[in-house]
């Protein structure tokens, strides 16, 4: 499940977009400034940043920042005018006032967009290979054996390096949201990944204490 950060002033329309992304399966969370943006970014790595442009101080300084050092799709929310300034600093925009079916179809887009770009054939991190064509994993050219939920938590986890899941959000993403499993399915996987990867020099999973796990960038 993808996850949406809107920065807006709350009130009727962030409400209405808040609810039209989780009408649509997406896990929108808001924020009221650019500097509780840039917290949550330190913490849990949205997947998109839908940004209200004209109620939101330092919004210009933001959306650079997110494009350029962090690599992340930004949706802006403005005026034409505006749109034109920040040529560059944004991925796509909308006109305020905003409709909600409008909103959703870009975001989907935007989404869509990244998903393509960031399905390498070929994910290698430290001594780890993943092979997402031929569905093999190898650590320091040996073939690891996996079963196919470890192999698509693995894929899913090193997919996104740096980033926290909690476990809802890896049972979402990996088994489906029809799964009735509860979190310790989660962990039971998560260690019988790491039996099968790690060893005393290389650790790929990291846990987040009280939140949940994420891939480490570097190995």
């Amino acid at each position: 499940m993808f996850q949406v950060l809107l920065v807006a002033k709350p009130g009727g329309e962030a409400s209405k977009l808040t609810a039209a992304l989780s009408r649509n399966n997406f896990t929108c969370s808001m924020v009221g400034s650019a500097d509780d943006a840039l917290q949550q970014v330190n913490i849990r790595l949205p997947d998109l940043f839908l940004l209200e442009v004209g109620s939101i101080p330092e919004s210009e300084h933001l959306c650079r920042y997110l494009r350029e050092e962090k690599k992340l799709p930004v949706l802006a929310i403005t005026s034409m005018e505006t749109a034109l300034n920040l040529d560059g600093t944004i991925d796509d925009f909308v006109l305020s006032p905003v409709n909600t079916d409008e909103v959703v179809t870009r975001v989907k887009r935007l989404l869509n967009k990244k998903t393509k770009a960031a399905s390498p054939e070929q994910i290698t991190i430290g001594n780890l290979v993943i092979d997402t064509i031929k569905y093999e994993v190898y650590i320091s050219g040996r073939p690891v054996s996996l079963t196919f939920r470890e192999y698509e938590l693995l894929k899913f986890l090193a997919t996104n390096p740096g980033r926290v899941f909690t476990r809802d959000a890896l049972l979402n993403g990996v088994w489906g949201e029809d799964f009735f499993g509860g979190d310790r399915t989660v962990d039971v996987h998560i260690r019988r990944l790491r039996g099968k990867i790690d060893d005393q020099t290389h650790t790929y999973i990291d846990t987040v204490r009280n939140i949940g796990y994420r891939f480490v960038k570097k190995a």
